[in-house]
């Protein structure tokens, strides 16, 4: 066990180092580490809403939007079920008005077979044994099909379910970042975001829906009528993202911004900020398709019920990539393209409540926690020293040790420390090391047993190292549950814990081991004094 080999000592050493340069950039202040050199360790950790302030919002769903989407989503699923069906059935007449889809068969003698092929479309909601919507016929020859109770609750839990994905994404697309989002209640979903105090900036990117849709203009509407809102039937008057009016487009959606696979902020020929999109293939054959059979026709880009533009067609779009301008600055084009990567919100969320929290409110706290931790750390170490002499002094070492490397893979991760952090950083401090205490009891034990030196410490550290690793395990198993179920403060918790029963086993077994293995090596002692 204290037969150490160059390599080894050199890979211990160097996984040591490593862990303590990157934690001396979460030492200094952030101004003075990006003035360092561009091959200096930069990466530091982040602080949480509690300790570094930040932006807390309350965000609820807009319920009549939320039925609107589903309405319209129905209506596109019946027109593309009774046009590719055989034989395939006319329908006309559409209309969404009172919160219900109603359309004209014009072939009375379809009606029961229009209905037959619409019942597939609609669910059970749960165990109720009712389903999401209403089937009938009115007037014998229309259809009419009226969302449930039942059915509307169950889209819009669904809804939420994926709209805190979203945000989620939206706010930490690499997910290292400490936010929390989470559902609270039937429709509404609470935010914390630390590190940031501007909650307009925030608002701008969750609360935009990012529902992208291409429609066909409806050149046959009259300009007077859509003025005044009036469209013709299976159209739908849409404001101007820019205000300068409104035009009638096409109910029907050509290409949604479902089947985007990427989006990025890029500049055209003029050098104007644009958005650059790709569909996947779904998207680029539909797309292609459609503005092959629509040349020289206009078709209206549209974010959130607004149109950005409306330009002609002049060719074939083919190879599923295309650009959305619309008088974009830099920093808007690149929200938006932000926006619709992390895809659409199902549903549009308003912004209930909003709260800023100040970044001297964690200034106590900070202070608060570092000085526990100097004292906890000065405490352990005096206690160790008294305790165990030389042996105290290795334990000692590797307290240390194990403190800058916490800090080093926190950085590494980008992680968050939180209030909850700091208390399982103290926690990690002080319970450090307990592997040496077992380590060198055990060295202890074997000395009265009346062994020799070498043969004490190769058993106390060979016994010992069982009952650590098991020990440790059950503690490890407990702090990735916590951190995979846990949210916030729990979670902030256990990243700190779980990192620092790592690193304390590392740092209290192998590298008190090399540095007992380097003494032992060079001393030769006859006795030991512990």
């Amino acid at each position: 066990m204290l037969e150490f080999s160059k390599l080894k000592i050199w890979g211990i050493s160097l996984i040591i180092l490593i862990g303590i340069l990157l934690a001396i950039p979460s030492l200094f202040p952030k101004d003075q580490v990006a003035t360092w050199p561009s091959w200096a360790p930069k990466a530091r950790i982040s602080l949480g809403l509690d300790i570094a302030g930040g932006s807390q919002l309350l965000l609820e769903a807009d319920t009549v939007d939320a039925a609107k989407q589903r309405l319209q989503a129905m209506e596109d699923q019946v027109t593309t079920e009774l046009r590719r069906g055989d034989p395939k059935i006319e329908i006309g007449d559409v209309s969404t008005s009172g919160g219900r889809l109603a359309f004209l068969v014009r072939n009375p003698a379809q009606v029961d077979s229009a209905v037959e092929r619409l019942r597939p479309l609609t669910q059970g909601v749960g165990l109720t044994g009712s389903r999401d919507w209403d089937v009938n016929v009115a007037d014998s020859t229309r259809v009419v099909m009226t969302p449930t109770a039942d059915g509307n609750a169950k889209a819009l839990k669904d809804s939420l379910t994926v709209a805190r994905d979203v945000v989620r994404r939206r706010i930490d697309p690499g997910g290292t970042k400490e936010i929390t989002v989470i559902n609270q209640g039937a429709n509404r979903i609470f935010v914390q975001v630390p590190g940031v105090e501007d909650p307009e900036a925030l608002k701008l990117l969750i609360g935009q829906t990012a529902r992208l849709e291409f429609k066909l203009v409806d050149l046959a509407a009259d300009p007077n009528q859509v003025a005044q809102g009036i469209a013709p039937a299976g159209s739908q008057v849409l404001p101007m993202a820019d205000g300068t009016g409104a035009i009638a487009v096409q109910r029907r959606v050509m290409v949604s911004g479902d089947q985007l696979v990427g989006a990025k902020q890029a500049f055209d020929q003029d050098g104007r900020a644009v958005v650059s999109i790709t569909f996947n293939a779904a998207g680029a054959r539909r797309f292609g398709r459609v503005t092959q059979e629509n040349v020289g026709k206009p078709f209206a880009i549209i974010l959130d019920d607004k149109v950005l533009s409306a330009p002609n067609i002049n060719e074939p779009i083919l190879g599923g990539q295309a650009q959305i301008s619309g008088n974009f600055t830099v920093e808007t084009a690149n929200a938006l393209a932000v926006s619709l990567a992390s895809g659409k919100l199902p549903v549009k969320l308003n912004v209930i409540e909003e709260r800023t929290v100040s970044a001297e409110l964690g200034r106590d706290s900070i202070r608060a926690g570092t000085i526990g931790s100097i004292f906890a750390t000065l405490a352990v170490i005096g206690l160790m020293i008294v305790t165990y002499g030389r042996f105290g002094v290795y334990a000692s070492a590797a307290l240390l040790v194990n403190a800058l490397m916490i800090l080093g893979i926190m950085a590494i991760f980008n992680a968050t420390l939180t209030l909850p952090g700091i208390a399982g950083f103290v926690l990690t401090i002080g319970a450090a090391v307990d592997a040496n205490v077992l380590i060198n009891e055990r060295i202890r034990e074997e000395l009265r047993r009346g062994r020799k030196t070498l043969d004490a410490l190769e058993t106390g550290y060979r016994e010992a190292s069982t009952a650590i690793f098991d020990a440790n395990i059950t503690n490890t198993i407990a702090a990735a549950l916590m951190m995979y179920f846990g949210s916030g403060p729990i979670r902030g918790f256990a990243v700190v814990l779980l990192i620092g029963i790592i690193t304390s086993v590392f740092t209290a077994v192998n590298f008190t081991r090399m540095l007992v293995a380097i003494w032992v090596k060079s001393k030769r002692p006859r006795a030991i004094n512990i």
